[in-house]
């Protein structure tokens, strides 16, 4: 921009070389992406130092983001009112009888909670406080453990009401309600291999297998689940038919979630309501925090027009669409190892969206591409926030169980792929129920 003081790569060496040298000084990612910014600020005559409250509060400043919160304690809620009980019954009854029967159970949860709860990192919390040693009993091997619950735990970034669709939606301005609807088969097909790998293992290495549950005891556990299964319905259908906004349709679920909490399976209390909200109130600090100070971030990138100086040079190689969804994946599979997913797509997503308009790709098509990268990072070094927490709650370092990680990741890799190359896997549903999403 005209009259400043710093050019446009001097400003971006100070902005990425001041984060990047925080961040291997452990510093935690929100906090670096606030201080990089100060330098900057106090050099420029037309700043100051108070951009950063400005910048930071109007990110706060947003109807949408009041979703994440919510969805953060409909996810407690349900840890602590005995609804993740009743959905890991019907798990059970559903595929106990699969080779490695505990970690199938283990994904099949996973897909269900994320149905819910928007949080990965509250579906890893919770799992490996189920799981792991359950599967530790059980002669599974301390890696694979670890690593199965980690990367099913990234299945709530993808299916709705995933917290990354809303943020990519409030941030970019794509239809909320068309990405809900884009997650559905990319976050089913993730699911399915990663049961089939779950099976190769299981095969491999002699896991134990549960015997096949009666229609019974099928019927029932699908009865007692149903109002719990529920949910997804009510937020999805509601925020893509028009009845709710997203962040609406996380204050529903929430009242729903207390209502089979306390009314009807009983299990929860006043203790327990104390704790879910406390709990949510620290997920969602830290949460709303990377927000606050990315966008402060992102903002100095606009203001010096460095992602049209970055583009400039790229927009040159002359990439195809599938060229360019091959790039983006790429980019954000890097970044995520290194960055937490909300600052990720706010930054390094408004980098990249001038290039995908370019070439022609649909907002939603790019959108799914860049969160089903993202949820590669959730468990890939150094930052790899799910396996961390799995890693912590088995009491075992990360490099123990990156090898069985990777293997597992790898046909996750065969699905990213299948996303680029044949954009129908996410525009298929959308195009189907909302058309009007679509541009």
């Amino acid at each position: 921009m005209g009259g400043n003081t710093l050019a446009a790569g001097q400003a971006a060496w100070i902005l990425f070389g001041g984060f990047f040298g925080l961040l291997a000084l452990r510093v935690p990612v929100a906090v670096s992406l606030g201080l990089a910014c100060l330098p900057i600020l106090a050099l420029e005559p037309r700043l100051g130092p108070m951009v950063l409250m400005q910048e930071t509060f109007n990110a706060y400043n947003s109807f949408i983001l009041l979703a994440v919160p919510f969805f953060l304690l409909t996810a407690n809620l349900m840890n602590v009112g005995g609804i993740t009980d009743r959905l890991m019954t019907l798990s059970r009854a559903l595929v106990g009888h699969l080779p490695g029967s505990l970690a199938q159970i283990n994904v099949v949860l996973s897909f269900f909670f994320a149905g819910i709860s928007g949080s990965s990192t509250a579906d890893a919390a919770s799992q490996s406080k189920i799981f792991i040693e359950a599967q530790r009993k059980e002669g599974y091997d301390d890696s694979f453990s670890v690593a199965i619950t980690a990367v099913s735990a990234v299945l709530a970034v993808i299916i709705p009401p995933s917290i990354l669709m809303i943020v990519w939606g409030g941030v970019l301005t794509v239809s909320i309600g068309a990405l809900f609807l884009a997650g559905v088969v990319p976050g089913a097909l993730i699911a399915l291999v990663q049961m089939g790998t779950v099976h190769v293992y299981a095969k491999m290495r002699g896991y134990p297998t549960y015997e096949r549950s009666t229609w019974r005891a099928l019927l029932c556990a699908i009865v007692v689940a149903l109002p719990a299964l529920m949910t997804p319905l009510i937020i999805i259908g509601g925020k893509v038919f028009g009845w709710f906004t997203a962040t609406e349709s996380a204050c529903i679920a929430v009242l729903y979630a207390g209502l089979l909490s306390l009314v009807v399976y009983r299990e929860m209390g006043l203790k327990q309501l104390w704790e879910a909200l406390g709990e949510t109130g620290r997920l969602a600090g830290v949460a709303l925090f990377c927000v606050g100070t990315a966008s402060c971030f992102g903002w100095l990138l606009a203001y010096y027009q460095i992602p049209e100086a970055i583009l400039s040079g790229v927009s040159t190689w002359g990439m195809n669409r599938i060229e360019t969804g091959l790039f983006v994946a790429a980019v954000f599979l890097v970044v995520g190892c290194f960055l937490d997913a909300i600052p990720a797509i706010i930054i390094v997503g408004a980098i990249l969206q001038p290039l995908t308009i370019g070439v022609g790709m649909d907002p939603v098509h790019f959108a799914m591409i860049g969160i089903v990268s993202l949820a590669f990072g959730l468990v890939t070094p150094p930052y790899g926030l799910c396996l961390m927490i799995a890693c912590h709650v088995a009491g075992m370092r990360m490099a123990d169980v990156l090898k069985d990680t990777i293997i597992m990741l790898l046909p996750m890799l065969g699905v990213l792929l299948l996303v680029i190359l044949w954009p129908e896997v996410v525009l298929f549903l959308p195009r189907l129920v909302s058309p009007e999403f679509l541009n």
